[in-house]
């Protein structure tokens, strides 16, 4: 789409939002950016595109009809639902919607391999950067993962390689995005306050395959109920990955093995501790980033070199430190309880276990019926901290603590480890509400841990 000289509106001042605005501004588009709050911080939003005041209008409160005459297309930011009042008033318009997503792979280079998935994302996405960086010369990793796709598109040329986490809220306002390599990881109960049911869930997450065509190729996870079922629809060329079945073509474990298996022909790759990475989750995000780099090519030794070298992504059950013989861990991207369940898995000691934080419509469930024997006390925090106790006192775990503050949780946590436990911050839930986002959670609780005194 020529966008020289075209009015654009770009919905959301976040990060994203500051992406689209300068990629569109570069190609020579008049953008307006809005927000619909009327208080944000407007000295930030002129900082960041500061180069670029003459070509762009901030707008905030409630939009105006006459704002909206003459424009060409809306660019939403992945935090802005599609059934918000502001995307109504756009399909109402008529305005074509594209999210930053969708923009950046308009005017990007060179091959995309994408990334979606309930968990381990961020884990496969970072390990498979890692293999394309050991492989070639230019790569990026953006999306979801915390760098916008959008800015670095001016930077790519036909030789780059392009590994994308891409969100459930990404997907929603594609068109024409075709990764030559994606990959679904699991699909489990997450983000149901936005999407509002699981098929709608499921159905937005296999988006990232909707454009592909035989040519390309689409890594599922064989265990998982949703992913089987799309493999039956989808266009791409389907590899699965198991972590429980012994596949007659695919990746599959078996044992502490990791195979590969081609028309019934087995090759076996990998021993599991060989890798630093823990848990049953990590061997499967490490089946799907082999699978995706098998896929476009790289060969199986240097595939194998990487992996083998790679350490945990921050705040995925991250060895933090040893306190007086307490092992600590950092598991704040445990924002759903299947994530969360993960974690608790991963851990072979007795744990104490952080968790609670925003409600995003979860059930809890499923996480307590996992500790397993393994925790000692759940101490909970945040606005879920009732429903979480309440769930964990039906299914008959009653050594709860209900803490006031982030400060109190981990007092208590010292107060009551003994050398051989483990401390666990796993929360199942959203950061928000306490923290701005599961990073400065993660991080206040490395701080508190570091300065812990021996």
């Amino acid at each position: 789409m020529e966008l020289t000289d075209k009015n654009v509106i770009v919905i959301g001042t976040g990060i994203s939002g500051i992406g689209a605005a300068k990629l569109l501004i570069s190609k020579g588009a008049n953008v307006i950016l809005y927000d619909e709050r009327e208080e944000i911080a407007t000295e930030r939003i002129f900082e960041e595109l500061s180069e670029y005041t003459a070509r762009f209008t901030l707008v905030t409160g409630k939009i105006k009809e006459n704002q909206l005459e003459n424009i060409m297309l809306a660019v939403f930011s992945p935090g802005v639902p599609m059934d918000s009042q502001i995307a109504m008033i756009i399909k109402a318009s008529g305005i074509r919607i594209w999210g930053e997503i969708e923009l950046a792979y308009q005017y990007a280079q060179g091959n995309l391999l994408a990334i979606t998935g309930t968990n381990g994302k961020t884990t496969t996405t970072s390990l498979l950067g890692q293999i394309m960086r050991d492989n070639t010369s230019q790569v990026f990793v953006v999306g979801n993962i915390g760098n916008p796709y959008t800015q670095e598109v001016d930077a790519m040329t036909n030789d780059s390689v392009t590994v994308a986490e891409i969100s459930s809220f990404q997907l929603e306002t594609i068109d024409t995005f075709k990764p030559m390599v994606s990959a679904v990881l699991n699909i489990t109960p997450d983000h149901l306050n936005r999407h509002h049911t699981m098929d709608e869930y499921a159905r937005v997450k296999f988006e990232i395959a909707r454009n592909q065509t035989k040519t390309d190729f689409c890594v599922l996870n064989y265990e998982d109920t949703y992913c089987r079922d799309f493999s039956k629809q989808c266009k791409a060329n389907v590899i699965f990955f198991s972590s429980k079945q012994k596949l007659q073509d695919g990746f599959y474990l078996d044992g502490d093995i990791i195979c590969r298996c081609v028309q019934g022909v087995r090759t076996t790759l990998l021993n599991i501790h060989d890798m630093n990475l823990l848990g049953i989750h990590n061997v499967e995000n490490v089946m799907a980033a082999i699978a995706m780099a098998d896929a476009y090519g790289v060969p199986m030794e240097q595939i194998l070199n990487t992996v083998r070298h790679f350490k945990a992504v921050e705040h995925r059950i991250e060895f933090v430190a040893t306190k007086r013989g307490v092992d600590y861990y950092n598991d704040s991207k445990g924002t759903n309880p299947d994530a969360a369940i993960r974690g608790i898995r991963a851990m072979r000691k007795p744990t104490i276990l952080i968790g609670g934080g925003y409600d995003k419509q979860s059930e809890y469930d499923e996480w307590i019926q996992a500790f397993d024997g393994k925790v000692k006390y759940l101490v909970l925090i945040g606005q879920t901290r009732e429903k979480i106790a309440k769930c964990a006192n039906m299914h008959g775990f009653t050594n709860v603590i209900l803490a006031d503050s982030f400060q109190e949780a981990m007092d208590f946590c010292v107060e009551k480890a003994v050398s051989g436990d483990a401390v666990l911050l796993s929360p199942a839930c959203a950061s928000w509400g306490m923290f701005p986002n599961y990073e400065v959670r993660g991080n206040m609780f490395k701080e508190y841990v570091n300065q812990i005194k021996e």
